[in-house]
C-alpha cells in the first residue's frame, strides 16, 4: 500500500493530473496482482464509483455557486459586509471576512470564493493602502470558510468516501466556520493596529437596513436551502438541486443580472470543475477496488491498533498525514486518495466519522493555504500580483488562527459535534 501511495504521489508532483495518476498506479496494481483478465472491469468499477446518488450534490452545488456569481450577489453581499464591519479598524480585511462567512453558504468552494471576492476586494484594498501582501492573505484564508460552513464540496466527497450522513457533516461545521471567521477577524484587527490601517466609515444604521434590503435575496437562499436540509424536508442533494432552482429565479426574476451569456458562462465552469472532480471519484475508485483486494487498509488499522488506540494518539498522528498531504495535494484528491485508507483506523479505535469528517476539513481548509500546491493561495496571489511566499509570510497569523481552530475541534469534540448531538442523536 505505501509503495502504491509512494507512486501516485511520485506521478503528482512531476504534475500527471491527479484523476491520471490514480488510474495508472491503480491499472498497473490490478494487472499485478490479479492480471489481465480483470482488466475488463475496469469501466463498471469506475462508473460505479462515480454515480453514487449523493455525489449529484457536488455539480449541482457548483452550477448553483457559478449562477449565484454571475447574478450580482456577490456585489450586495459586499455592500452589506462593508455595513456591518466597514467602521472597525482595517474595516476592510473584515468586510472581506464578513462576506466570505455569507458567500461560503452558497458556493461551498473555496477556489470560487477566492475568485469571485478577491478580483473585487483585493484591488480595493490595495488602493486604500493595505499592503499587497495582507490583502491577499486575508482573502485566501477567509476563503477557506467556505467547505468549513455547509454547503462544502469536500465535506460532500468524504462524506460518500466514509459512508458518513452528509447533513450531520453540514451541522458539525456551523460553529467551527463561525469561530474561523471570528478568529480570523480578531487577527486582522491586531494586524491593522500594527499597520495602522484605516476604518472605512462611521457605522450607520441606515446603511445597515439599506444594504440587508438589497441583499435580502442573497440572504435569504442559504436560508431556505440549509434549513430544508437540516430540517429533514430535503436531501442534500435535492436542496443542491433546489439552489440551482433558486439561483435562476433570484438572478432572472429578481436582480434581473443574469443572461444568456453569463448562463451559458456558468454552465461552462460548473461543468469544468465537476469534470476533474468525478474524473478523480471514478479513478480512485478502482484504486479502492485494488486496496480492497490486498486488505491493505485493515493491515494498516491493525498495525496502528498494535502501537496504540487511544483516540486522541491517533487523532494526533492524523492531523500530522493530513496536513502533511495538504502541502502536496488538493483537498478532493486527499479525501478520495486516502479516507478510505485510514477509515478502518478510524472505526477501530472508536472515533465518531463525523467528528472525523470535521477534522480532515479542517486540515484540508489548512492546505488551501501552504505552498507549493496551495490552489486558494495561489489565485489569491496572482489577483494581487504578489509573490506567493511573501503572502506566506503574512498568511502565516491567519494559518495559526485555523490551526487553533483544528486543535480546539479536535480535543474538544463539542466545538463540531455539540449541534450535531442535540439535533440528531
Amino acid at each position: 500500500m505505501l509503495i502504491l501511495f509512494a507512486v501516485v504521489l511520485a506521478l503528482v508532483l512531476i504534475n500527471v493530473p491527479i484523476a491520471v495518476a490514480l488510474g495508472i498506479v491503480a491499472t498497473a496494481a490490478m494487472v499485478v496482482t490479479q492480471g489481465f483478465d480483470h482488466l475488463p472491469n475496469l469501466p463498471i468499477i469506475a462508473f460505479n464509483g462515480a454515480t453514487k446518488f449523493p455525489l449529484l450534490a457536488i455539480p449541482l452545488f457548483i452550477l448553483a455557486g457559478a449562477i449565484m456569481n454571475s447574478s450580482g450577489i456577490s456585489q450586495r453581499l459586499i455592500n452589506l459586509a462593508s455595513a456591518l464591519f466597514g467602521w472597525i479598524r482595517g474595516g476592510l480585511a473584515h468586510v472581506n471576512i464578513g462576506v466570505s462567512l455569507f458567500f461560503a453558504e452558497i458556493s461551498g468552494s473555496a477556489v470560487a470564493d477566492v475568485a469571485a471576492l478577491g478580483s473585487v476586494l483585493i484591488p480595493e484594498m490595495k488602493k486604500k493602502g493595505y499592503p499587497a501582501p495582507m490583502a491577499a492573505a486575508v482573502t485566501s484564508s477567509s476563503a477557506s470558510l467556505a467547505i468549513i460552513i455547509p454547503p462544502s464540496i469536500p465535506m460532500i466527497l468524504y462524506a460518500v468516501m466514509a459512508e458518513a450522513s452528509v447533513v450531520q457533516l453540514f451541522v458539525a461545521g456551523i460553529v467551527p466556520g463561525i469561530l474561523g471567521g471570528m478568529g480570523l477577524m480578531a487577527m486582522s484587527y491586531y494586524l491593522a493596529k500594527r499597520y495602522k490601517l484605516p476604518r472605512e466609515d462611521r457605522f450607520s444604521g441606515r446603511s445597515v437596513l439599506i444594504a440587508f434590503k438589497e441583499a435580502s435575496w442573497a440572504l435569504l437562499l442559504p436560508m431556505i436551502i440549509l434549513g430544508g436540509i437540516f430540517g429533514g424536508v430535503v436531501t442534500a442533494t435535492e436542496g443542491a438541486a433546489l439552489a440551482v432552482i433558486a439561483a435562476l429565479f433570484v438572478g432572472i426574476v429578481i436582480y434581473r443580472e443574469l443572461n444568456w451569456s453569463h448562463l451559458k458562462a456558468s454552465i461552462m465552469e460548473g461543468g469544468l470543475q465537476t469534470a476533474v472532480v468525478m474524473l478523480m471519484v471514478a479513478t480512485s475508485a478502482l484504486l479502492g477496488s485494488v486496496l480492497t483486494e490486498l486488505n491493505a487498509p485493515q493491515q494498516m488499522a491493525q498495525a496502528v491498533a498494535d502501537f496504540t488506540q487511544n483516540p486522541l494518539v491517533v487523532l494526533l498522528l492524523l492531523n500530522i498525514l493530513f496536513l502533511f498531504l495538504g502541502v502536496f495535494l488538493h483537498s478532493a484528491a486527499a479525501i478520495i486518495l486516502v479516507v478510505p485508507i485510514v477509515m478502518p483506523l478510524v472505526n477501530l479505535v472508536g472515533i465518531d466519522p463525523v467528528h472525523f469528517g470535521i477534522i480532515v476539513t479542517l486540515n484540508l481548509a489548512i492546505g488551501q493555504q501552504t505552498p507549493p500546491v496551495a490552489s486558494v493561495l495561489m489565485v489569491s496571489s496572482s489577483i494581487a500580483k504578489c509573490s506567493v511566499w511573501e503572502v506566506t509570510r503574512t498568511n502565516i497569523y491567519y494559518i495559526a488562527v485555523l490551526l487553533t481552530v483544528l486543535l480546539l475541534v479536535t480535543y474538544v469534540p463539542v466545538t463540531g459535534m455539540g449541534l450535531v448531538e442535540l439535533f440528531y442523536r
